[in-house]
């Protein structure tokens, strides 16, 4: 078999082409598939390679399951591609049935007071304001931050907001989700909508650069990190739970909507999952909190 980091290369460039995977996606497969081929240096490719190499990344590495997972996911592609191309004579991952179970962690989530603490902390900052720029950052910080609160939608969803994705007479918005998909939004919360267009009319008071609706200093898209920034930020300013991330909204909002009543379905449309077991973990989330609720107010409990 000819180079195989010269075969890798030519099989991240056809899944890039062929593939709906987004840009994160490709970049893990190239990560675990280079990580494979270093595992390979002096060693031959044959039936047993497989194997040897998932004992290594759990004796050796001790990686995670959902760790190990993914780079069997990887794998399972390329060896695919390898037998199809005519660069092994026989598919050996075929040869092998792995089941590593996935632990299931439960959705991390804010309290209500939590978010009302983040929401009036940022509506301060913009009254406390002393420089355009301020009002500027602020109101931006604002309507970011609020979005999240009021839609539950990823922070690269956020940043990948163009304007010409707000539908304004119908106070909607059209979300670039994962794997392409497209999915509209309805923003519900008056308030919010009143801060998304508070931002926008302030939007252009210094030199953008794009189209989207989020930008940084420089008049650019603001990236992943910064909205992540923005949070850390407003976390610390807010006194909430100093280990949340942005994601903590998205469960939040999820978890609610839930707990207030929303079917299972709607609330898998909304967050923009293809798998409908992925938006059941919540539903264990609101178990566990009507668990204690009745634990604590059931009148039954004391007689």
């Amino acid at each position: 078999m000819k180079d195989l980091n010269s075969i890798l290369s030519q099989f991240i460039m056809t899944i890039q082409s062929t593939k709906n995977l987004s840009s994160k996606t490709v970049i893990a497969y190239s990560s675990d598939l280079n990580d494979f081929c270093k595992y390979l240096e002096n060693r031959e490719l044959d039936n047993s390679t497989v194997l040897e190499y998932v004992q290594y990344l759990v004796t050796e590495r001790n990686l995670k399951d959902s760790t190990i997972n993914r780079k069997l996911v990887a794998l399972k592609v390329f060896f695919e591609y390898l037998y199809c191309q005519g660069c092994i004579d026989q598919n050996y991952y075929r040869s092998h049935v792995f089941r590593f179970k996935k632990e299931r962690k439960l959705p991390k989530t804010l309290t209500i007071k939590e978010v009302s603490k983040l929401l009036k902390s940022l509506l301060e900052q913009i009254l406390a304001a002393k420089s355009d720029y301020e009002i500027w950052k602020s109101t931006r910080n604002l309507a970011v931050i609020d979005i999240l609160i009021s839609t539950g939608i990823r922070i690269g969803e956020a940043s990948s907001i163009s304007i010409s994705d707000i539908i304004i007479p119908e106070r909607t918005i059209l979300i670039h989700g994962k794997g392409r998909k497209q999915r509209l939004i309805y923003i519900s919360c008056s308030n919010t909508w009143i801060n998304l267009m508070q931002w926008i009319k302030i939007r252009d008071k210094y030199p953008v650069y794009t189209d989207k609706l989020f930008v940084n200093r420089s008049g650019n898209q603001i990236s992943i990190h910064g909205i992540e920034y923005i949070f850390n930020t407003q976390k610390v300013s807010a006194g909430i739970n100093k280990n949340s991330t942005p994601h903590y909204l998205r469960h939040t909002f999820a978890t609610n909507l839930l707990a207030n009543g929303a079917d299972l379905r709607s609330v898998q449309e909304i967050l923009g999952h293809s798998n409908i077991s992925t938006t059941e973990i919540y539903t264990e989330v609101t178990n566990k909190r009507k668990k204690q609720v009745l634990n604590k107010y059931n009148y039954r409990n004391k007689l």
